[in-house]
């Protein structure tokens, strides 16, 4: 039943940015700690792609107060 489960959650974000690091981590940590590779690529792949949207939301934050910055300097 775990190993479907594990499956299903790296089919289903396989393509996702953060993803694919994040279960190969996993995997090998999951291997070392018990033979539990499936499962540590399903829980690497989860926090890789919650690491790489964190970082998504931050490059677009500081893009943006860089052309508020700008857009600032050409009004004087």
């Amino acid at each position: 039943m775990v190993t479907k489960i594990s499956v299903a959650a790296l089919t289903r974000c396989a393509d996702s940015k953060g993803c694919l690091k994040g279960a190969f981590v996993g995997g090998v940590a999951g291997h070392y700690a018990g033979h539990h590779g499936l499962l540590g690529a399903a829980a690497g792949c989860i926090l890789g792609r919650r690491e790489a949207e964190k970082h998504e939301r931050q490059r677009m934050h500081d893009e943006a107060s860089i052309r508020e910055q700008k857009n600032g300097e050409e009004r004087l």
